[in-house]
């Protein structure tokens, strides 16, 4: 590997950037590809560079058909900020830790974060939308409300909306989504981008207690995070 093409490697992975090493089997030329450009020895084709952005949001490594290329995918832990330090959270956490994800937890109730429910997770006590701003949601990130409160879950969905966050779900019934689908669209939301969030959140599963609601949300932000991978490489 050259010494530039290596310390773009590491700028990339000190910055958290999502990024690909593509390297010719044929004669181990290499390049970094990102999601809006490349730098090294391959002469990467419009084409090719389609499927290797493709492979990176799709975090698939393995060798492109017919090309002789081998496409190596560096992505950061995902994330989840989780708004409500309630009994759900308590159940979600930890599971999501289990997952792989970096896990957030948001919200002004300070009793409510330091009574032990999110235990060993990394807390904010500020309102919702202040805390968004130091999360900064990315392509990488989850965000689930669960607070049943309109003054904590619609900023935090505001915000996530302005991001662009891969999974945004919010707690309540379909009546409570249905106002709340409403209220933002009272402050400027589209129909189209109030589509984002999943509400009620989570797969039905006919769910009941937290710890169940939770395996539903966690399930599905899974699926979500891994959509169009089933497929995979034919490699």
């Amino acid at each position: 590997m050259k010494r530039d093409v290596l310390h773009q490697i590491e700028e990339a992975r000190a910055r958290k950037h999502t990024f690909a090493t593509v390297t010719s089997l044929a004669t181990g030329a290499q390049s970094v590809v990102r999601a809006h450009d490349q730098f090294g020895d391959l002469g990467l084709g419009v084409t090719q560079l389609t499927e290797i952005r493709r492979r990176i949001a799709q975090d698939l490594s393995g060798v492109m058909d017919d090309s002789g290329l081998f496409v190596r995918i560096y992505s950061p832990p995902a994330r989840m900020v989780i708004v409500g330090a309630v009994h759900i959270a308590q159940a979600l956490a930890p599971m999501a830790q289990l997952a792989g994800f970096d896990v957030t937890v948001i919200d002004p109730r300070e009793a409510f974060v330091r009574s032990g429910t999110v235990g060993g997770v990394h807390a904010i006590v500020e309102w919702p939308d202040d805390g968004m701003k130091q999360v900064k949601p990315d392509s990488r990130t989850a965000v689930v409300t669960l607070t049943h409160d309109p003054k904590l879950d619609d900023p935090a969905l505001a915000a996530a909306l302005r991001t662009d966050a891969f999974y945004i779900g919010a707690l309540g019934s379909k009546k409570t989504h249905a106002q709340r689908l409403a209220r933002l669209g009272e402050i400027g939301f589209t129909a189209a981008q109030c589509a984002r969030i999943i509400g009620p959140v989570g797969l039905d599963i006919n769910a009941l207690t937290p710890a169940e609601i939770a395996v539903s949300i966690m399930a599905q932000v899974v699926e979500r995070l891994r959509a169009g991978s089933r497929r995979g490489p034919k490699s």
